[in-house]
């Protein structure tokens, strides 16, 4: 795609979050704590997109993701790629991928576990990657990922 064809307008610095299922993007946003944020914050949902038919993209200026904030990304949405973004130029890809462990992100659905009724953080183990599988480090239930609500 050239640069005149781009549907949202260039950023000098800063990232570009891009494949993101398009009923995820104000999720994503909202996860990243975007709407505190002071820079510039272009969020786009709808556009083509070949892998997934319709996508979601954020850009946000002057701004470059910790390896925290973007493993919180995987919960909402897995195979989102983070362009990095230097003098209008993409210097680096980075793909999200889920990591083996989730901390403080999302809570256990079973409401006798002791993260629902202590003042703790959670703790899951992924087991199943491909299948979105992940266990309470505590109560041992397994749950998908698609179904559990952000902490």
């Amino acid at each position: 795609m050239s640069k005149k064809e781009r549907l949202v307008a260039a950023i000098e610095n800063g990232t570009v979050i891009d494949h993101i299922p398009a009923e995820k993007a104000y999720a994503v946003a909202t996860l990243l704590g975007l709407q505190t944020l002071s820079n510039p914050v272009t969020i786009g949902y709808n556009y083509p997109s070949k892998k997934l038919g319709k996508k979601g993209i954020i850009k946000v200026e002057n701004k470059f993701f910790t390896d925290e904030e973007i493993s919180r990304l995987s919960v909402v949405a897995p195979n989102v790629v983070l362009n990095v973004i230097r003098d209008y130029e993409v210097v680096e890809k980075k793909p999200v991928t889920t990591p083996d462990i989730i901390q403080g992100i999302v809570k256990c659905n079973n409401p006798k576990c002791i993260t629902n009724n202590e003042p703790m953080q959670t703790i899951f183990h992924v087991i199943d990657k491909d299948h979105g599988i992940i266990k309470c480090h505590y109560c041992d239930k397994e749950q998908n990922i698609n179904e559990v609500k952000l902490v």
